[in-house]
């Protein structure tokens, strides 16, 4: 449990960094915004490539990794859509929750998995994130459809958001780079390094920063339904899947923490972009975050993460 927590616990002290500065309005101004920004569309897509262009993927088990994280988010998703009608919540109010449950923070989860298992969990989480990105995604934004909270967004519009996602699309170059025998050759080897070293710190603060402790006040029973759903149910139903097919080791523990992640900060601003609720989105983000400083060593512990 202390080596998890020893783990754990630097990446937990960095977000709560970033919510200190974020109360503090320190820097001020636009700043937090435009690092945002950054980290999104050119430091952590920077890590991403550095990290699947240069390893050695077929140590990975892509087939059973996907199988088990893949197929937890489908069985949540489908689950959530099914007894939608029970939980009696507004459109807008679902298709926050079903955000809640199916998106993951990748800068937690990139963090944790090298914090773990150094450069081999880095690979497995670089994997695990061009399985997950997309489908997450996907999923999400037929959830809007489907819950009729397009408004004026068209599913043009969504379908080339996906299209342009900067996550997808270095992980696809990563990957091409990869299997094309080229890598990252001469000095961009180091240079595109250095960029994505500078990631995961600096998201992990990010995090922090775009934490809404006043929205937990108004958060309700559909804050309380994803977090269960998000937090425990979720990494249960990936340690059966693994245990089924086969996924141990690092693979297996990289599984179990994206999905006990904390949903994404990006989903508040899918819910803004999409007509889901914010304020609810805000809600669950912040309390999820939270929450997850205390489940997350407590079942890598249960599972017997070393």
């Amino acid at each position: 449990m202390s080596d998890i927590v020893n783990a754990l616990g630097p990446l937990f002290l960095l977000i709560l960094l970033g919510a200190a500065l974020g109360w503090a309005r320190f820097p001020g101004g636009d700043f937090w915004p435009w690092l945002e920004r950054l980290i999104y569309y050119l430091l952590f897509p920077a890590m991403l490539v550095a990290t699947l262009a240069t390893a050695d993927v077929s140590q990975v088990p892509v087939i059973r990794l996907g199988m088990t994280l893949l197929g937890t988010m489908t069985l949540m998703g489908l689950g959530l859509w099914l007894i939608r009608h029970r939980l009696q919540l507004a459109p807008a109010a679902f298709t926050s929750a079903f955000q809640g449950v199916v998106r993951f923070n990748t800068y937690v989860g990139v963090a944790g998995a090298t914090a773990l298992h150094g450069a081999a969990g880095t690979t497995v989480a670089a994997v695990a994130v061009a399985l997950m990105v997309p489908a997450a995604n996907i999923l999400c934004v037929l959830a809007f459809i489907a819950s009729g909270t397009l408004g004026s967004a068209s599913l043009g519009s969504s379908a080339m958001a996906l299209l342009r996602n900067p996550l997808i699309l270095a992980c696809l170059l990563g990957i091409a780079l990869n299997l094309g025998g080229i890598g990252l050759p001469g000095w961009s080897f180091e240079a595109i390094g250095l960029l994505g070293n500078a990631a995961l710190p600096l998201g992990l603060v990010a995090v922090g920063v775009a934490l809404r402790p006043q929205a937990l006040w108004h958060s309700g029973k559909a804050f309380w339904l994803s977090s269960g759903l998000k937090l425990i149910v979720t990494p249960l139903i990936v340690v059966a899947l693994a245990w089924t097919v086969g996924l141990h080791g690092a693979d297996r523990d990289v599984a179990l923490l994206f999905a006990a992640l904390p949903t994404a900060t990006s989903a508040y601003i899918l819910a803004r972009q999409l007509g889901g609720d914010a304020e609810l989105m805000a809600a669950m983000i912040t309390g999820q975050t939270l929450l997850a400083m205390a489940t997350l060593p407590l079942l890598l512990h249960a599972v017997g993460v070393s």
